[in-house]
């Protein structure tokens, strides 16, 4: 006995020493953005904690704040490193490329997880898009370039987030199309994507078309509502139960039409941001808690099947819901200081609407769950049910404690028999 658990420690030892969380969430197709503009917000450290009772494995951060990235580290989390609008002049040569990922990213890896690079935010279309958006491309060549030369292009992809104001059209989505002044920057953006393989990242909010039109959209195919009848896409025969889907589709029709080398290539479209407002201003329609929360519950719902859209059914939809905190610092109308699923202090902002049925056993295929108030240890109560970890997540949790409990255990008879 005592030679058979000799032949086994070292593998005893690896189990000791593994981290008592599985990894598991860092596959899942659930993302949710993670803005700081707020000075009124609980630290980076426990943010990892609050992820865990949502079952979310991604994260999109806004910037490279080391500190902020290294409160990931050894976590599994997956992240999406922002590079900042006011960097993009810097980056957009080889040599400002090059110190900013020996600066920025490399020190970071491997502990923490950083899977992709979005290189400014709405460049095209932002109010500094006159100045920004002739560093954009180079930018992202540019920082592609260095992630190569250091041996991180496989691990770390580039890309850039457009708003879906990038489309002159989008409905229906079969004649969807790029704004003509855009193409001569997204067409070799398009190239740029077909080439490293990387996703075009789109920010899509059907709020912002509901709170533009509410007489003319209806509210529950805005809000995702699994029981919508759904409309129709003439051109394609497609049909649509809900906006985000509809929106995706749009991107990928324009794209179709933009470029059809990046087409043929499979250009992948994620969203990097969708949300709903819990509060708004008297002119800002549909902004309430009960609608952020159909609204985030029906993301979430819809990520967790792991289905994709009418037009891409086989690529399922990845999406970054925004945003974790509402962020008191935020300028604009009161919409954009309450977007959060959390509120500064780490209670939910509101009750979601879905939850995981509790003998699921999606934990790696966007598992969302369960209940209760953030209470820094990474669970929440189990009275409500809907910001605790899944009953499969909590059970696979309780199956690697024992397999750890076992190894000990092991351990200990081996030293008692030498």
């Amino acid at each position: 006995m005592a030679a058979l658990l000799l032949r086994l420690l070292p593998a005893l030892m690896i189990l000791l020493v593994l981290p008592s969380t599985p990894e598991a969430t860092s596959s899942a197709l659930l993302g949710i953005s993670y803005g700081r503009v707020g000075n009124n917000l609980p630290p980076a450290t426990s943010v990892p904690h609050i992820l865990a009772s949502l079952g979310v494995g991604r994260v999109r951060l806004y910037d490279a704040d080391p500190a902020t990235i290294r409160a990931f580290a050894n976590t599994g989390v997956e992240l999406v490193v922002g590079v900042p609008d006011e960097c993009l002049a810097a980056v957009s040569t080889p040599s400002g490329a090059s110190s900013w990922v020996r600066s920025n990213i490399a020190p970071a890896l491997p502990a923490s997880k950083i899977a992709l690079l979005t290189v400014g935010n709405e460049v095209l279309t932002g109010a500094n898009s006159s100045s920004l958006s002739r560093y954009l491309l180079p930018a992202m060549q540019s920082l592609h370039d260095a992630l190569a030369q250091a041996g991180l292009d496989k691990q770390v992809a580039v890309t850039t987030a457009h708003n879906l104001g990038v489309l002159a059209t989008s409905y229906p989505p079969s004649s969807a199309y790029f704004r003509k002044d855009l193409l001569p920057a997204l067409c070799p953006i398009l190239d740029f994507h077909a080439r490293a393989g990387s996703p075009f990242l789109v920010n899509a909010y059907p709020y912002f078309a509901y709170a533009e039109e509410p007489a003319r959209v209806d509210l529950e195919y805005a809000l995702l509502e699994p029981g919508h009848a759904g409309v129709a896409d003439p051109g394609s025969g497609l049909h649509y139960t809900n906006m985000l889907a509809a929106q995706v589709d749009a991107v990928y029709h324009a794209i179709a039409a933009a470029n059809s080398a990046a087409a043929r290539a499979g250009v992948e479209v994620r969203v990097s941001e969708t949300g709903w407002p819990s509060a708004g201003d008297a002119n800002e329609t549909g902004a309430t808690p009960g609608n952020a929360a159909r609204y985030n519950g029906n993301v979430m719902r819809l990520v967790a099947q792991g289905k994709g859209t009418p037009l891409r059914p086989a690529t399922p939809m990845r999406v970054y819901m925004f945003a974790l905190f509402n962020e008191n610092m935020k300028p604009g109308p009161t919409s954009e200081r309450n977007y959060g699923l959390f509120k500064p202090d780490g209670t939910p902002a509101y009750e979601l609407s879905y939850r995981l049925p509790q003998d699921s056993t999606s934990t790696s295929s966007g598992g969302i769950g369960g209940g209760g108030v953030y209470n820094g240890h990474g669970y929440g109560s189990d009275n409500g049910g809907y910001y605790s970890i899944s009953a499969a997540g909590k059970a696979t949790m309780g199956w690697w404690r024992w397999t750890k409990a076992v190894a000990a255990a092991c351990v200990a008879v081996l030293v008692v028999a030498l």
